[in-house]
């Protein structure tokens, strides 16, 4: 029985141009600014996102990391959605690493911030009694919202409150070439309002390892001395900056292929007793489902669903996540259905008998 991946877009492999180019990569040593490859993808990752310099690090935390590291002091506030990866998911860097205090206002089911939330929760510097907003995050596309696209007009409302506040905003564009084709928007206007963006290379563009961060000029270069200091100076990365260029090149246009198979996904998903899904909400690449407590807990699901040869990850106590990726085709998308209807039919069946 061949196993279905559908735990994250994470899992999959550099294509056969990836690893040519990363054989043949031109090196050097980029602490010392001397890789070629690595110059070439900072800019054309720069460019494409309408920024001026670019950083390549080892993954999106570590991007996400650089950025609060770089706008922060210690005793700073950072305020994000109770969505966001970097609360979720991320080890607590902000406030282990940058000693920023985070404070969450309220994603939606979109995975926006309302503005005035965001005023209310804005605290002024100045105050003694108070840690100053340093940093506003926004997410696009929204992971633990089932890949919601945040659009240009969501994004500057957010942060035209943010600068009036004095702060900073910074996208975790984790996958924001997701968030431009599913919104058919070049990437450029989706962060034109926001001072720095991070963007991964190794989720669904396919590349082994990568995130690229991206603002200005005087931001990269104060960026580049934080990464440094947690570690990130790579030295011949070229061979990894290689992969990444393949990848800007090739990778970005068939995502519509996995939005496509995720949408089917969720059809599918919606017509099966014991799940609760919305296909008409899913964007992007992401399709998070709600398990119904009479068929069992989600835990048990995901076990039952491994044992099947579909592999899933958890995302709340009730619901569980699918990924749709380069390498999962239309009929992996059916085969996946077929055995979640009967591994939900088989669950049903114990818990009534």
């Amino acid at each position: 029985m061949n196993v279905i991946d559908l735990r994250s877009d994470t899992i999959t492999h550099p294509t056969d141009a990836m690893r040519q180019a990363m054989a043949e990569a031109e090196v050097g040593d980029d602490v010392y600014g001397e890789d070629p490859s690595i110059n070439l993808l900072e800019q054309k990752a720069a460019q494409l996102l309408g920024k001026e310099a670019g950083l390549l690090t080892a993954s999106g935390t570590m991007s996400n990391l650089v950025a609060a590291l770089t706008y922060c002091h210690r005793g700073d506030e950072v305020i994000m959605g109770d969505q966001a990866h970097m609360f979720w998911n991320e080890s607590a860097g902000v406030s282990a690493l940058a000693g920023a205090q985070v404070r969450l206002v309220p994603n939606d089911d979109q995975g926006r911030i309302d503005p005035q939330d965001l005023a209310a929760a804005i605290r002024p510097r100045g105050n003694v009694h108070m840690p100053p907003t340093t940093m506003v995050c926004l997410e696009n596309t929204h992971n633990r919202c089932s890949g919601a696209a945040l659009t240009p007009q969501d994004t500057r409302r957010v942060a035209d409150v943010a600068h009036e506040a004095g702060a900073s905003v910074h996208m975790d564009g984790a996958r924001i070439f997701n968030a431009a084709v599913g919104l058919e928007v070049p990437p450029s206007e989706l962060v034109k309002d926001v001072d720095d963006v991070s963007f991964c290379l190794s989720k669904a563009l396919s590349c082994p390892v990568g995130s690229v961060l991206c603002g200005t000029e005087e931001f990269i270069g104060e960026a580049r001395r934080w990464r440094k200091m947690v570690g990130g100076g790579m030295r011949q990365a070229g061979v990894l900056a290689a992969a990444g260029l393949v990848g800007l090149d090739t990778m970005i246009e068939r995502l519509a292929d996995d939005h496509a198979n995720a949408r089917r996904l969720a059809q599918g998903l919606s017509r099966i007793e014991g799940i609760n899904v919305d296909p008409e909400s899913i964007q992007t690449n992401i399709v998070i489902f709600e398990i119904d407590p009479s068929i069992g807990t989600a835990p048990e699901v995901l076990q039952a669903l491994a044992e099947a040869g579909v592999k899933v990850t958890p995302s709340r106590t009730q619901t569980l996540r699918m990924v749709t990726h380069r390498q999962i085709s239309g009929d992996d998308v059916e085969d996946a259905l077929a055995r979640v209807s009967e591994v939900m039919e088989k669950l049903g069946a114990t818990r009534s008998s």
